[in-house]
């Protein structure tokens, strides 16, 4: 029984991150920046729910690629230098792929 409790639980939370991604799912790399006046904690919480979604959808465990501290902010940083050259190369493309085509090519999926 505590295994299907947990189970329903992590499907709560990640029907939850779906729900908070999908409204934002509009933006493009300059929408993004334009709508929160280039707020750099904003453009991070919604990267942040588009990663999480696609951790989801690609069920990605992060601690598969980066057990400690050290590792996950290396992966964090090639994710970030992913992203920005992502967005430089076609600043109208949809945030969403250049968010997903960063995940998978920092983490040579």
């Amino acid at each position: 029984m505590a295994a299907n409790t947990h189970t329903v639980a992590a499907d709560e939370v990640a029907d939850q991150m779906v729900q908070d991604a999908l409204p934002l799912m509009y933006h493009t790399c300059n929408s993004v920046v334009e709508e929160t006046d280039g707020d750099e904690a904003m453009i991070v919480d919604v990267v942040g729910k588009m990663v999480a979604l696609v951790f989801i959808n690609r069920n990605i465990d992060i601690a598969q690629y980066a057990k400690t501290d050290e590792e996950r902010a290396t992966v964090r940083a090639d994710f970030i230098e992913a992203l920005r050259a992502g967005c430089e190369n076609d600043k109208d493309a949809l945030l969403a792929g250049v968010v997903d085509g960063s995940v998978k090519s920092t983490l040579g999926l």
